[in-house]
């Protein structure tokens, strides 16, 4: 059985002290909490801050993007080994925001990806349509060439250290969430494609996150269904009562 994983992506926003702010809300609202993995992903910035806060707590620390390189002449950039020191774990790439603001491709993701696993850290891995995808039924070609150039060339072990997250571009920071019916569904296509690019077995134990304005009010009934195993929380997780509620949904 698959464990769900929540994980809030903070994005640009928090400072240092924000942060350790809202973690020291947070953690004694999780106190107690099984059986669901959680992730805070919080800007490069407040990393350290973060780090030091969620110590002997059973919540985990990751990064927003990072660099393929593990050093070199790349002002600006944040690599593998920086994060590992930081005792992150997990690491989101391919967020849409970076594709559409930066231009990641999925080759670029495809390399990032692969740097990422031999750094030890467990890559979510964002796929998802536009409403313009949406509306003229691309969707499943879209998600398939995001799932296919994103993580070619991965052997059945590297798998083990992917987390996928279904984010409809439509429904991120926008208040419109994808039904559960609509999620299932896409949610559902993403399994199949990846049980045709490995195997059932790879498939079957995958995780697949929802990301698209997912909050307290429409948790539960996301997280009910079949093939959804957690969530990529954005605006949510800034806040920690809210974020509290949708990891306690998941369990």
């Amino acid at each position: 059985m698959r464990k769900p994983i929540v994980a809030g992506n903070w994005k640009m926003n928090k400072t240092s002290s924000e942060a350790k702010d809202l973690v020291r809300q947070l953690v004694p609202l999780l106190d107690g909490v099984k059986g669901v993995d959680v992730v805070l992903c919080p800007p490069f910035t407040a990393l350290a801050a973060v780090s030091e806060a969620i110590t002997g707590t059973q919540i985990d620390l990751g990064a927003q993007n990072m660099h393929w390189e593990k050093s070199g002449a790349y002002t600006g950039e944040i690599s593998a080994p920086m994060l590992r020191e930081l005792y992150a774990h997990y690491v989101i790439l391919g967020h849409s925001e970076r594709r559409t603001y930066f231009g990641e491709t999925d080759d670029v993701v495809n390399t990032k990806v692969r740097a990422a696993l031999s750094s030890n850290l467990h890559a979510i891995v964002c796929v998802g349509e536009t409403l313009e995808h949406r509306e003229s039924g691309k969707t499943e070609q879209v998600v398939a060439e995001q799932l296919r150039g994103s993580l070619a060339g991965l052997n059945e072990n590297d798998w083990q250290h992917i987390i996928i997250a279904y984010e409809p571009v439509w429904a991120i920071g926008t208040g419109r969430t994808a039904s559960p019916e609509q999620a299932q569904e896409v949610h559902a296509f993403i399994r199949g494609t990846i049980s045709n690019m490995q195997d059932s077995a790879v498939a079957e134990s995958t995780r697949i996150q929802y990301g698209g304005s997912m909050k307290a009010s429409n948790a539960r009934e996301l997280l009910s269904q079949p093939d959804i195993d957690g969530g990529l929380i954005g605006g949510a997780a800034l806040d920690a009562a809210n974020f509290a509620e949708i990891v306690k949904a998941a369990v």
